[in-house]
């Protein structure tokens, strides 16, 4: 099955853990968390911030249907976009960090670029 990652999880829970994810990440703009959820939540991120750089109303609105927080994405659209205006995507950056201790998994950092 290509085009994304099931992440162990049932289609409404990996939904709803990908939305709080994204909305955390634009929200303070770094998070930790595993490698194969960073990635994941790199690409719907992503899409959001191309939405911020459009600007439009309908914009605005695709991205409130998917963020959980309006002052997230009222930060997204005043803040976040503009920085990357001049940019065709690439907005974010992966750095490992190790292994979880509990169960060794590859814990990262998402970070905006």
């Amino acid at each position: 099955m290509a085009g994304y990652r099931r992440l162990g999880r049932p289609s409404d829970q990996r939904r709803a853990m990908l939305r709080n994810l994204v909305t955390s990440f634009l929200e303070h703009d770094k998070i930790m968390t595993t490698d194969t959820r960073a990635k994941e939540t790199r690409s719907i991120a992503e899409k959001m911030i191309t939405l911020g750089k459009r600007g439009d109303l309908h914009a605005r609105r695709q991205a409130m249907a998917y963020i959980t927080k309006e002052d997230v994405v009222k930060k997204l659209f005043d803040e976040i976009a503009p920085k990357y205006k001049e940019r065709n995507g690439g907005y974010t950056r992966i750095i490992k960090v190790g292994p979880r201790r509990g169960d060794a998994a590859e814990v990262v950092v998402l970070e905006l670029v």
